[in-house]
């Protein structure tokens, strides 16, 4: 189920809610579980037993772990750890690999393989199985104690709204509200405000700009021009900010009406002046993950310059392929370890500022998105080449004006104005100003409408990072 479809918005939404509110406190969470495992049946069919089978695994494996002497302890965290990646691995990199085994046997004029095996891939499983990674973690650090009960573990890993892209939401960010949670007149105004805010996002830019890029990416070498090549991939680092802060939003905004605080996911990283400020601005609980999960225990920048280099690589390859099963992400992943490499040796004599830097760092990951869009290495190296003007001549020019309409400029100013202005204040209700709020509550009834409007007159498209 989808956010931004009429099923969700018109029909769940709105019954998920009544009851919600009519019910009695003790028995919020147990709606909360079954309304969850609806939305996820929904959308994932039968693979929501996946969910399931992760939800008993970690809790089990949790409620021993905090117990255990310290060998077992180890012994225990490592199994889970292991079964968590091995069902991931299984699901969502099992076809990939098949499929490079069997270009390599090609390549060694072996006999070739039979079609790599079709496995439904469950929605959202990179990010339940991150999530449940860190509770068993920092159930082993004594960071925080076990769930009280299959019940309340269930409710927090299969929360709907963050359940299938984010934010990832560690236990210890609403343990507290797993039992008590405060839902007054200033939740229920910050988290629909920040609702509406995340669809407009995703409805009036995403998907607008959206049609763009799939228009631009389809072209063949000989139609893409350089002016196309970049107009596409602005069009594009904006469309998956756009989407992807946008459901962030909407998942933010849905649970601080449920009276929980989610983790921000987003601080407009388009104005990053580094790579590295870059990252601590983008898919922030990810970042945060990884930091805390995987290269700080590898050493972090403890052990040398060496070492901080190769582990800023493992994480990033890591990183990359955590995203899709495919080169493309495998080299985008390497391709940001290599710029925050350089980046850490540049700084030792220059640190870039201001708008120069903030612009490079935005072509520098405008370049990276070219593998993470296109569906093939040779795809992104010919849309590359036409970016730098090194790609073949062109047979059949198209002008620019036949992708970029006036309705569409309007959109890509839209974008690019709340991109890059600064509005951190603006994106929390301002109650102690009242030409502010009126501001933010006009700019909330505005998305609110044209999104509906927009989903009534086509069809909607579905959140980019649900692939993950």
């Amino acid at each position: 189920m989808v956010f931004s479809s009429q099923l969700f918005l018109y029909g769940f939404l709105p019954v998920f809610f009544a009851l919600y509110f009519l019910i009695d406190d003790r028995r919020k969470n147990w709606l909360i579980l079954a309304a969850s495992l609806i939305f996820y049946a929904v959308g994932a069919g039968s693979t929501v037993i996946v969910l399931l089978a992760s939800i008993w695994l970690n809790q089990f494996l949790a409620v021993r772990i905090a117990p255990a002497s310290q060998p077992w302890r180890v012994r225990l965290l490592a199994l889970g750890i292991t079964v968590n990646l091995l069902g991931l691995g299984y699901y969502k990199y099992v076809s990939f690999l098949w499929q490079l085994l069997g270009d390599s046997f090609v390549s060694f004029a072996l006999p070739p393989l039979p079609p790599a095996p079709e496995i439904p891939l469950p929605v959202g499983i990179s990010f339940f199985t991150f999530q449940a990674i860190s509770y068993l973690i920092d159930v082993y650090r004594r960071e925080i104690p076990p769930a009280s009960g299959y019940g309340e573990f269930a409710v927090y890993h299969s929360l709907f709204p963050q359940l299938v892209a984010g934010p990832i939401v560690r236990y210890s960010e609403i343990r507290l509200e797993m039992d008590a949670r405060k839902v007054d007149r200033a939740a229920l105004s910050e988290g629909g405000y920040r609702f509406c805010l995340g669809l407009g996002k995703k409805m009036v830019v995403a998907d607008n700009l959206g049609i763009v890029v799939d228009s631009i990416f389809a072209l063949p070498p000989s139609e893409l021009a350089w002016e196309h090549a970049w107009v596409g991939i602005l069009c594009y680092s904006l469309q998956i900010y756009f989407d992807f802060s946008g459901y962030s939003d909407m998942a933010i905004g849905l649970g601080r009406v449920m009276g929980f605080h989610f983790p921000e996911n987003f601080d407009q990283p388009y104005r990053s002046a580094t790579i590295t400020e870059f990252w601590r601005r983008w898919h922030m609980t990810l970042s945060r993950w990884f930091r805390d999960y995987l290269y700080i225990p590898l050493g972090g920048n403890r052990h040398g310059t060496l070492r901080t280099f190769i582990n800023l690589w493992i994480v990033f390859f890591l990183c990359g392929l955590w995203h899709g099963a495919g080169l493309t992400f495998i080299v985008w992943g390497l391709y940001h370890g290599s710029l925050l490499v350089a980046e850490r040796y540049a700084h030792r004599r220059w640190r870039p500022a201001g708008l120069p830097a903030i612009g490079a760092t935005f072509v520098l990951v405008s370049i990276g998105w070219v593998f993470f869009r296109a569906p093939t290495l040779a795809v992104a190296w010919d849309y590359l080449a036409a970016m730098f003007l090194v790609g073949p001549a062109i047979s059949d020019y198209r002008p620019l004006a036949a992708y970029l309409h006036r309705d569409t400029l309007a959109y890509l100013a839209l974008g690019v104005f709340f991109a890059f202005t600064p509005l951190e204040r603006f994106y929390k209700l301002r109650f102690d100003r009242s030409a502010t709020l009126t501001a933010q509550i006009g700019l909330a009834t505005l998305c609110l409408i044209y999104s509906m409007l927009l989903l009534a007159a086509n069809s909607f498209n579905p959140f980019i990072y649900f692939r993950f």
